[in-house]
């Protein structure tokens, strides 16, 4: 699966907030380095009232780091969707190094997998 860097610190604005990702990082695991970014969503125009959260995205398992670029300038990485067994174990690797809460996998079909 091709990934898509996304841009580090640019506010992204929605209707009812913002979300911005911060950083991105590799965990070391015995299958292979994971890439992931975290990131934070602010909902603080919302009618409803103030929230946020703190959370990370895990493309996968890195088969080849930022290979290339897009026509937008943008870095492409090469990842193989992590496997649903080790979701708990990655979720807590990075709930501990991140102090966040929100663990997101993107699966080969580019939905999104959620632990909590």
């Amino acid at each position: 699966m091709e990934f898509v860097h996304p841009a580090l610190n640019e506010e992204v604005n929605a209707i009812g907030g913002h979300y911005m990702f911060t950083r991105e990082d590799l965990l070391a695991h015995p299958a292979g380095d994971i890439l992931y970014l975290v990131g934070y969503a602010a909902t603080d125009t919302s009618c409803c009232g103030l929230s946020g959260c703190g959370y990370a995205i895990v493309p996968g398992h890195v088969t080849s780091l930022r290979f290339r670029l897009n026509e937008d300038n943008r870095y492409i990485s090469a990842t193989i969707p992590v496997d649903e067994r080790f979701y708990a174990e990655v979720t807590n690797a990075i709930r501990l190094k991140e102090g966040i809460n929100q663990v997101h996998f993107l699966l080969a079909s580019g939905g999104k997998k959620i632990v909590y």
